[in-house]
């Protein structure tokens, strides 16, 4: 079976490849996917996982965020063949602040806008497109809107907030903590998000939408997620208290998985201390 990663030489993305033993498709690798002829390479694929993305939620980047993340994955499936699988990373983000009205968030949980930015509707106009083509070419498609999913850290890559705290204590280094740690956040480590790709490209599923993070059993405040890497490691974190949430990011953030478990028999096997003791 050939997979192909695209965003595979990214923060997560490096380890998805590596974990599939996947080719890349990304800028490093000299392919981008506004480009018809490099995003013609799908079509040799018997898997894509579409990790790339413009990830930029100022208002400059609007443009970018639109051209990137949905008419790029507009050129990846126009390319791809029948029964062939397209795996999409969307974003727990295009819920706004609406995923504030659930203990755990569902998919059906409302999109409609509220004061989400380019970002987050850019990842939903790919989202249409994943259906669209899915069905017109006879794809087999999963989408993915993902929670906080953290990996180790690599060469020339940003990091996620779940790096960047471990990062931080390791070094000493000042952490702001948005609302004085208290927003919650499920969080999930890239190998499981890897399975749950596999466990789609296993099935007999012809579609399926999910939101996949850690789930209410790998959910911990931002001060709590802190305040165990400065304990597993015995250093003190320092912190700098009262920093501003950026929108439209929920106050806290919690999967329900019921969906992705029974449809793909998939959960989070690696639980927060094994996963943080995997960054350090």
């Amino acid at each position: 079976m050939r997979i192909l990663v695209t965003g595979g030489s990214g923060y997560l993305g490096a380890h998805v490849r590596r974990f599939f033993d996947a080719d890349d498709f990304s800028r490093r690798s000299g392919l981008n996917i506004l480009s018809e002829s490099d995003t013609s390479r799908a079509a040799d694929y018997d898997v894509v996982i579409h990790l790339a993305a413009h990830l930029d939620k100022s208002a400059d980047a609007a443009e970018e965020c639109f051209r990137v993340n949905a008419d790029g994955t507009a050129n990846l499936l126009r390319h791809m063949q029948p029964n062939s699988v397209f795996i999409y990373a969307s974003t727990k983000d295009v819920y706004g602040a609406h995923a504030d009205d659930y203990e755990e968030v569902p998919e059906d949980c409302p999109t409609a806008y509220a004061g989400q930015t380019a970002l987050e509707w850019s990842k939903l106009v790919g989202e249409r497109y994943v259906d669209y083509y899915a069905a017109a070419r006879g794809l087999r498609a999963c989408i993915f809107r993902l929670s906080a999913v953290y990996a180790r850290p690599s060469e020339g890559n940003a990091h996620g907030f779940v790096t960047h705290y471990v990062e931080s204590v390791k070094r000493r280094r000042p952490i702001r903590l948005p609302a004085d740690g208290d927003p919650l956040r499920d969080i999930l480590h890239v190998d499981d998000f890897s399975r749950a790709c596999r466990a789609f490209v296993d099935s007999p599923l012809a579609s399926g939408m999910y939101n996949l993070g850690g789930g209410r059993e790998n959910a911990a405040m931002l001060r709590d997620i802190v305040g165990t890497i400065g304990r597993m490691i015995e250093i003190e974190p320092v912190i700098d208290n009262g920093a501003r949430l950026p929108d439209p990011v929920p106050f806290n953030y919690v999967s329900d998985l019921t969906r992705v478990r029974a449809q793909l028999g998939w959960q989070p096997q690696i639980g927060i201390e094994e996963g943080l003791r995997s960054l350090l």
